[in-house]
């Protein structure tokens, strides 16, 4: 399959077309579920629950953690006062026991907070995928 710029499709992977790929657990989870896939590894810190027997990639390459998160963004003109509202808003629904329920069951872990916090946590993500390019050697073109 020829480079298209980004990683093989979960479908590509599906499909037979390709041998493995790395995805988020959400989209790949309700294929694993249907023994459509085998999860060979998690690429967080830890274990996940809903995955149990699945090892980490740091159990055999120390140090090594990429986890994948959404974020909901608005453009930066948007005032305040709604940031906040809109920011409360979607923690109270990541409180929810549906919510989380079905988050959970897909391998999802969901956080919230403020929108202080998901600056911080840009910030540092930016901070160590920079510091990972640097290390790689890697040179745009």
């Amino acid at each position: 399959m020829p480079y298209k710029g980004s990683g093989p499709a979960l479908n590509d992977l599906v499909a037979g077309q390709v041998q493995m790929t790395i995805d988020n657990l959400p989209s790949a989870m309700p294929h694993i579920q249907a023994g459509k896939l085998v999860a060979l590894g998690v690429t967080t810190e830890q274990k996940v629950a809903v995955l149990p027997d699945v090892p980490t990639v740091a159990s055999v390459a120390p140090g090594y953690e990429a986890s994948s998160w959404f974020v909901v963004m608005a453009p930066a003109q948007t005032p305040e006062a709604i940031v906040r509202r809109l920011s409360g808003e979607i923690d109270k629904l990541l409180k929810k026991p549906a919510v989380l329920e079905r988050m959970k069951a897909l391998g999802a872990d969901p956080v919230g907070g403020t929108p202080e916090q998901l600056a911080a946590h840009l910030a540092a993500e930016v901070k160590k995928w920079r510091d990972v390019a640097r290390a790689s050697g890697a040179k745009l073109d």
